[in-house]
């Protein structure tokens, strides 16, 4: 086969000029290192850039974004640590809400609820965390922090955290724990200090940055009990080797200084068969997983683009609930209210609006605010705006009105 200028490729053993083949293979390899480097390039401009259409059909032109709109459109959500539920809901976001102009969501992996607050207060560039609502209580009495509530604001309640007693089958009570040494995990340990405060339980307290070796000192028999704040369920409580059943979970009644923080719970053997006797459960409490932001003044840089991603979050969470997304979010209930907590304005108006919507589109509702004003016939279109914000001032007020204390009892 001749390869260029007539002359045929040398047999093997014989002497010839290889220069031509090298010159081939030469330009053969330049080519693909050309189109890989190319491919390279568009794969980096497709990563930080964004498309412009192009006129006339000509090639497509692609913009380097600009900085100040990265920063106005990204909003950034510190979630728990590596193997949570959190980091998995803030992957979540980011894929459910990132729409590629204006909104994009960067989630980071924090260090538990105390932290997350801690990094809300000081940290420049935290917007909003996952966090348990009773870390203001604990905020409280380990860093006599008076009016936390007042610079915090909550988006939704998520879902609600159990707390888990883990100690000998020797403890039969939380009351039995006075004294005792108890492991209390930083970042999901901390409800131990509220809950033994509020039953009025003294105990030493030895806060670990590692869970899972807390734990193993009391597995160890180092320590009495080991007690976290987690969702169901716990991978490394269904994990506990428990043969000999030595250990099991502890019960915590709901005693009346507790309502105000938590809510009741429990514990089954069918989630938990390796430290609850088969058929049997144990009380527990349970406290909200929120999404909270700081108190933003209106007029902050920060408060639109929080405001932002809250019209999003909002009108998107019904697609937190299918597949693939995690499993905690079908516990969400965008309107539940959290004791202790102030929602974040932005929030609350969405939640009103969406509320006059649907009253709104009850025809008796709607009819009874016709005829109380008068209103008769068909409505001009000039008019139907005039007419929807009455409506609005009316359904307002109506909502507003104090119930009577007979209301609803068929008292009249």
């Amino acid at each position: 086969m001749l390869l260029t200028e007539g002359k045929s490729l040398p047999k093997a053993g014989q002497p010839g000029n290889c220069r031509p083949v090298v010159r081939w293979f030469g330009c053969v390899i330049g080519a693909g290192c050309w189109l890989l480097v190319a491919l390279q390039s568009a794969a980096t401009q497709t990563a930080f850039s964004t498309r412009s259409p192009s006129p006339n059909n000509s090639p497509e032109v692609w913009q380097f974004p600009n900085r100040d709109q990265v920063n106005e459109g990204t909003v950034t959500v510190v979630t728990g640590p590596v193997g949570g539920v959190t980091p998995l809901m803030g992957a979540d976001l980011a894929r459910v809400l990132d729409d590629g102009e204006t909104l994009r969501v960067l989630p980071v992996n924090g260090k538990g609820s105390v932290q997350g607050v801690i990094d809300l207060f000081h940290l420049k560039a935290v917007d909003m965390a996952f966090v348990y609502s009773d870390t203001p209580e604990f905020l409280r009495l380990q860093y006599n922090m008076p009016n936390v509530e007042s610079r915090l604001r909550y988006i939704a309640k998520l879902y609600d955290n159990d707390v888990y007693v883990v100690a000998p089958t020797s403890i039969k009570s939380i009351y039995d724990l006075a004294g005792k040494k108890i492991m209390a995990p930083l970042g999901v340990g901390f409800s131990a200090r509220i809950i033994f405060s509020r039953l009025k339980i003294d105990a030493n307290f030895d806060y670990q940055t590692d869970d899972a070796l807390a734990l193993q000192q009391v597995i160890d028999g180092r320590a009495d009990a080991w007690i976290v704040s987690v969702g169901k369920i716990f991978p490394i409580a269904r994990n506990i080797q428990n043969g000999d059943g030595r250990l099991h979970f502890v019960p915590i009644p709901y005693e009346k200084s507790l309502w105000d923080i938590y809510l009741p719970s429990r514990l089954t053997s069918e989630e938990y068969p390796n430290l609850i006797p088969a058929g049997e459960t144990v009380e527990t409490l349970a406290t909200g997983a929120i999404l909270a932001t700081l108190n933003w003044p209106e007029n902050s840089e920060r408060y639109p683009r929080i405001a932002k991603f809250t019209e999003a979050f909002f009108s998107k969470n019904a697609e937190f609930r299918k597949p693939p997304r995690h499993p905690k979010w079908r516990d969400m209930n965008i309107a539940a209210g959290v004791s202790g907590w102030t929602r974040f304005k932005p929030a609350q108006e969405w939640l009103d609006r969406k509320a006059l919507e649907s009253a709104a589109d009850t025809p008796e509702t709607f009819g009874k605010f016709m005829s109380e004003n008068g209103y008769g016939g068909k409505v001009s279109p000039e008019d139907r705006v005039k007419l929807f914000r009455a409506f609005d001032e009316w359904l307002r007020s109506r909502m507003q009105k104090p119930v009577s204390a007979d209301a609803g009892t068929g008292r009249r």
